[in-house]
């Protein structure tokens, strides 16, 4: 075993085996609803007699992904079929235009395609190379408020208001009540030093909630998975249709959305967790990128829709995990989750938002780096932070940042401090929402 502590570099990183597991184990928690959720999402397209079909997809591909990442660059982020892209594919491609699933998977393969090919030309790695620093902390603040946000929406504390846009929930329900309770236990033991205080949050909410009846008991334990047979190699056969005209701003939006969606993620659980180095940039970045791009191909072949790196690794990071060997454990629950289908399902998704919570309270501590006297940054940096939960999107909320700090940096008569290729991108993600939107 002593020689798996060694690739994974437990020494030089200050980890162990139990903070790695606990990490691991707490990571595929709380995003262990996409088992159930993705599937749910694209059966609307497919039909709900691939319901199996789709859970073997989407495990297998957040098994292979993450495997990947754990073992190409030993970062503790673990990957899965996108929630924001899966409801792009469901929603506006297949019901929404009446393009054929079939051939919707072939547009998420051929971009995938196109993800590994910058990826190799090393595209990718310095687009994340070249974002400005004050950015990487606002991005990282951002996904703080946001995951936390998302926790707050599954528990039903906030909830949709036509007045307001938002509103807050019935906080006599059980689903209120048990969230606040245990992320008020987490943040106890997370300020008595107590090891694996978010996993044992998550694991204590849903316990309650089975026990008071807010959630059912597992109806069982084991299910054989089914092969995706129906699915399997349609994204192949259907390839080259994508090069039609009509198909080619549909492959190219799965490709802005998912490049801007990984890079901020990347920045901003890397910011969170100092892999960072002198120069702000991703030791390795171009690995984990790779992993990425290719979790999306294969996932693509099997019957899925984009695979990313999920922003739900925050919270594995605060538990304490720095290595791969997290991302492996990841790997390894969701292949179990194959087998284990019943007992992930008893798991209630508000159950998660303790520790999405809690997550978003440790990620703000990037703003506190801010220069917030600094006009030319604390502009783009708040722009940044607020637009990553407002609009829903990591990539939107990006595009906000980038396109303001290089014109308030230029403006201001300080544009020796922007990189060339920051204008570059202001100018893309100009033309993105004048044009494409």
């Amino acid at each position: 075993m002593s020689w798996i502590a060694s690739y994974f570099r437990f020494d030089e990183l200050n980890t162990n085996w139990r903070a790695e597991a606990t990490g691991g184990l707490t990571t595929f928690m709380t995003m262990a609803y996409v088992v159930v959720v993705h599937p749910g999402i694209l059966s609307e397209a497919m039909g709900e007699a691939l319901f199996g079909e789709l859970l073997f997809a989407t495990c297998a591909s957040a098994a292979f992904g993450t495997l990947l990442m754990a073992v190409l660059a030993n970062y503790p982020f673990a990957l899965a079929p996108g929630m924001g892209l899966n409801a792009f594919f469901t929603y506006t491609i297949v019901l929404g235009m009446g393009v054929d699933w079939r051939l919707a998977l072939a547009v998420v393969l051929a971009s995938g395609l196109l993800f590994l090919l910058l990826t190799v030309l090393r595209v990718r790695e310095a687009i994340i190379s070249a974002v400005p620093e004050p950015l990487k902390r606002a991005t990282a603040a951002g996904i703080g408020i946001f995951i936390a946000f998302i926790g707050l929406r599954n528990a039903g504390i906030i909830v949709d208001n036509p007045a307001t846009l938002v509103g807050l929930g019935d906080v006599r329900s059980w689903t209120a009540g048990l969230t606040l309770a245990g992320m008020l236990g987490t943040g106890v033991m997370l300020a008595r030093g107590i090891r694996g205080a978010i996993l044992l949050g998550v694991a204590g909410v849903a316990l309650l909630a089975m026990i008071v009846g807010a959630a059912p008991w597992p109806a069982g334990v084991v299910s054989l998975p089914v092969w995706p047979a129906t699915l399997f190699a349609e994204a192949v056969v259907n390839l080259p249709l994508t090069l039609e005209s009509a198909m080619l701003h549909l492959v190219f939006a799965f490709l802005f959305v998912d490049l801007f969606d990984t890079m901020g993620t990347l920045v901003g659980l890397s910011e969170r967790s100092g892999y960072l180095d002198a120069q702000g940039r991703l030791p390795r970045a171009n690995r984990a990128l790779l992993a990425d791009s290719v979790g999306t191909v294969f996932g693509s072949v099997l019957g899925s829709s984009t695979v990313t790196t999920y922003i739900e690794s925050a919270t594995g990071i605060s538990s304490g995990a720095r290595t791969g060997f997290a991302s492996l454990v990841v790997a390894v629950l969701f292949l179990g989750a194959l087998f284990l289908t019943p007992l992930v399902e008893s798991v209630p998704i508000f159950a998660t938002a303790p520790a999405l919570i809690v997550t978003g309270v440790l990620m703000m501590a990037s703003a506190a780096r801010v220069k917030w006297s600094d006009a030319s940054e604390a502009v783009p940096v708040f722009l940044t932070l607020v637009a990553i939960p407002l609009t829903f999107s990591i990539a939107d909320g990006l595009a906000v940042g980038f396109v303001a700090y290089p014109i308030i940096k230029r403006l201001s008569g300080r544009g020796d401090e922007v990189h060339p290729l920051v204008d570059v991108l202001a100018l893309v993600f100009i033309a993105r929402y004048v044009f494409l939107t």
